[in-house]
């Protein structure tokens, strides 16, 4: 069987009853063989549904009994036929309920879905009234002394072909009535047989779905369906639809109409009418609606019929919530000169229940005011935070009964604060309080009595939070800094002439240095104690308290006081903050501070010491038992980390003035000669030079000259100093512009000249009038132009390095070059004798 005949058998099968031709499995497996692309084409082609032929493989059970998944909601649809953005709210949507401040129309979302598929909806009951007509199937079951059973549908002349009978007439009756009718005549034709009968695939009848529908266009449902069963069939209604006015037309004229808030709200299913073929459902646009929002149990937007009361409106929305404070009602509408204004009613009295609203009225239902007495309040670290009863009478303890089972594990116990509201003038002040004592010691003077609206501040313990999990978080939100803002904010703003800010500044190694409400006590130790306490660097001897003051002219200016905070701390000076007093606690000098220095190499006991102010190199060495007998002192290397890093700078700018070097030779092209791709490959190395050189920071000295010669300069240590020793070196090395750069054993009476000889002499882009030599020591010299090496001639030592340079003549003038090189020539000697000595001293 081709393709064409294959489609076209499944075609008359698939929407026939069950007593009609069904393809086989057979069939229906041919047609699945088919590529996905061809069945497509086919299925086009002829109208087919292929989801409805495919589902109807080899299944031979009859189709009433299948369930058809008619309306998908949307947020299951099928996403491969649908945007995904279909769900989400459109730009009208959004503006709309930001309009009405974020409310949505109510009822919308009973029936909203997606169709997927035109089938008629055959899950219906079968009433017993139920009115036979052409196109509904009877099953007929006979058992006794024949079993048989018959599918027999009504015929357009409305009658059904009973076999051995002929037929019957069953249009217009009832399903009772037909039954009746078949069973008796049954029991006359057929001696000993009995009938049941009952109903098997129902007519369907096509029916439109117009106006704000989600997705308007003919259905075809069952001969049982409903004006809702048509809604859900198309999806739905759009926000622009009315609920309320629903109108069914028949041959042209409006038969009956829905009230889907009877539905809705009532539950009520009476003024849901039956549909009869070619009827018209037809959904104008919305009505007024009005909105409300607040203590009422179902916020919406609501469509208001007709003349609507306040009332009306909160029964609409579901009534008002146990928090509504129906005395105060806002009304918020449109006025004749089409402004907003605001209007109030009171839903306690009746001309407030029968206040009218009206289109485009936004009414909110006020909740009744928070606790506003007889309460005290609980803030911070603690595990039940918020607001409690209060008792005249009661103490912390009272609130606070347990530390590890009140107070986070973070809390901090030693110190809390009161906020205390004075009735009379509405100011506020703050009381410390010692937590730990106080509840550890009921009703001593620790634990403070509370007053009505107290509120308790529990700090946290930064040092008690674990940084791995939200603790530390937690911590920060309910610091002294977090808890305190609001509490110091308002202590400004309640500050008059007559009453100063009660606030203080207080700085220095405190643990929590900052800006704090004024101790109630005034004492000095009440505030470092809020301020967390004292670290262990402060300076017990003295503090400085800096005092605004006004002069006999009424200028304000600041007097400096010395207060001795050993005998503050101890509540032995009478000394008592006022407002704006900046304590600052003083430090000890170098507190804590360890300087190093690390000695490696050549040295008896090398290591990392640790000295005093005003300490020198000797002083190190010789506390280090000296050098040792294989140490070169000539070749040491001292480096210090400020040196370090300015040494690193420079070889920053370096970089950047041979990348501008770079980019010109790279722009001059070959004016000169055809040689400028070497002089740009030359550039390059040297910028790679530069860029893996990594500073030393070394410093040049004689430590000989420092260990043997008092007239010499003494070398002050500095934090991060480091001495390195090399053993005693037996080469002299020769790097740069020759034939082969390498090290050479020392011999005695050999001068520059022949240790570039024997690396093979200078290449051709050496300048040989610019050679110099690194001694062991780090300095530089200039054979050419040093009396002291006495021209070229001058005989080497063990450790010192030969540097052929480069011709920058050659190259363009880039004079830079040269400095550049002996940087970093320096840099590497210097790196390889501390890398050396690193491997042999770990």
């Amino acid at each position: 069987m081709n393709p064409k005949s294959l489609l076209f058998t499944l075609l008359l099968a698939v929407p026939l009853s069950v007593s009609a031709q069904s393809p086989t499995s057979a069939q229906i497996d041919q047609f699945k063989s088919l590529p996905k692309a061809q069945q497509e084409a086919l299925a086009r082609q002829y109208g087919v549904d292929l989801n409805q032929v495919q589902g109807s493989s080899g299944n031979s059970e009859p189709k009433a009994n299948r369930a058809i998944s008619v309306v998908e909601p949307l947020e299951n649809g099928n996403t491969e036929n649908q945007n995904e953005d279909e769900n989400k709210p459109t730009e009208e949507e959004q503006a709309f309920a930001k309009k009405n401040n974020g409310l949505q129309p109510f009822g919308y979302d009973l029936f909203e879905g997606k169709p997927s598929t035109f089938a008629p909806v055959t899950e219906v009951p079968v009433p017993m009234n139920y009115t036979l007509g052409p196109g509904d199937q009877i099953r007929i079951q006979l058992w006794g002394n024949e079993n048989r059973q018959f599918a027999l549908t009504v015929s357009r002349n409305g009658t059904i072909d009973m076999p051995e009978r002929g037929p019957i007439t069953v249009a217009g009756l009832s399903f009772q009535q037909a039954r009746d009718k078949i069973s008796k005549l049954v029991a006359e034709q057929y001696i000993g047989v009995k009938a049941a009968v009952s109903l098997g695939e129902l007519r369907s009848m096509r029916v439109f779905v117009l106006g704000e529908t989600r997705t308007p266009g003919s259905y075809s449902v069952s001969s049982l369906s409903t004006i809702t069963n048509a809604l859900y069939v198309s999806g739905g209604i759009r926000h622009t639809g009315s609920l309320r006015n629903i109108q069914l037309k028949r041959n042209g004229k409006v038969v009956h109409t829905l009230d889907l808030y009877d539905l809705l709200l009532k539950g009520d299913t009476s003024g849901d009418a039956r549909l009869q073929a070619g009827d018209a459902i037809f959904i104008p646009a919305v009505g007024p609606r009005v909105g409300i929002d607040g203590e009422v149990y179902r916020p919406a937007l609501y469509e208001i019929d007709g003349a609507t009361s306040l009332q009306e409106l909160v029964n609409l929305a579901g009534g008002m919530t146990a928090q509504a404070y129906p005395q105060i009602t806002r009304i918020e509408r449109t006025n004749q000169e089409f402004l907003r204004i605001i209007a109030e009613a009171d839903l306690t009295s009746a001309a407030g229940k029968q206040a009218r609203v009206k289109a485009g009225d936004l009414v909110s239902i006020a909740s009744i005011a928070d606790v506003t007495g007889q309460y005290i309040e609980i803030t911070g670290a603690a595990t039940r935070t918020g607001k409690f009863a209060w008792v005249p009478g009661m103490r912390v303890s009272s609130v606070i009964r347990k530390l590890d089972v009140d107070l986070l594990p973070m809390a901090d116990t030693s110190f809390a604060a009161i906020v205390r509201t004075n009735p009379e003038t509405r100011q506020i002040s703050v009381l410390s309080l010692e937590l730990k004592n106080a509840v550890n010691r009921p009703g001593s003077a620790a634990d403070l009595v509370l007053q009505e609206k107290d509120q308790v501040l529990v700090f946290a313990d930064n040092g008690k939070a674990d940084p791995g999990q939200n603790s530390a978080a937690n911590a920060q939100g309910y610091s002294r800094e977090a808890l305190f803002e609001p509490i110091v904010k308002r202590l400004k703003t309640q500050a008059t002439p007559l009453a100063p800010q009660q606030t203080m500044t207080i700085s220095g190694p405190v643990r929590y240095p900052g800006e704090y409400p004024l101790p109630a006590t005034g004492k000095v130790k009440d505030a470092i104690v809020m301020a967390g306490g004292l670290n262990d660097s402060a300076l017990m001897l003295e503090a400085e308290l800096a005092r605004r003051t006004l002069d006999e002219n009424g200028v304000e200016r600041t007097r400096i006081q010395t207060i001795d905070l050993a005998n503050a701390m101890n509540d032995q000076a009478d000394i008592y903050l006022q407002s704006r007093d900046r304590l600052m606690v003083k430090s000890i000098p170098l507190f804590g501070a360890t300087r190093t220095v690390t000695l490696k190499g050549e040295v008896l006991y090398p290591g990392e010491y640790t000295f005093s102010d005003g300490e020198t190199l000797v002083d190190i060495l010789q506390r280090a038992g000296g050098l040792t007998n294989n140490a070169f002192p000539r070749g040491v290397v001292f480096t210090r980390e400020k040196l370090r890093v300015l040494e690193a700078q420079r070889l920053r700018e370096a970089e950047q003035r041979l990348q501008g070097d770079l980019l010109g030779v790279q722009l001059e092209g070959d004016s000169f000669g055809g040689q400028n791709a070497q002089r740009v490959d030359q550039v390059k190395g040297l910028l790679d030079d530069v860029q893996s050189s990594r500073p030393v920071g070394r410093m040049v000295i004689d430590l000989q000259a420092v260990l043997n010669d008092s007239d010499y300069q003494s070398i002050r240590l500095q934090d991060g100093d480091t001495l390195t020793v090399p053993i005693i070196p037996q080469a002299v090395s020769v790097f740069g512009e020759v034939q082969f750069p390498t090290s050479h054993l020392h011999v005695a009476g050999l001068t520059v000249d022949d240790y570039l000889d024997r690396s093979g002499g200078p290449t051709r882009q050496a300048d040989e009038n610019r050679v110099y030599v690194v001694k062991a020591d780090g300095s530089v010299m200039l054979p050419e132009k040093s009396a002291w090496f006495g021209g070229r001639s001058q005989q080497l030592q063990p450790g010192d390095t030969v540097i052929m340079p480069i011709d920058v003549d050659r190259l363009n003038q880039l004079e830079l070059w040269t400095n550049v090189s002996q940087i970093v020539t320096i840099q590497l000697t210097s790196a390889t004798i501390i890398k050396i000595e690193s491997h042999r001293y770990p």
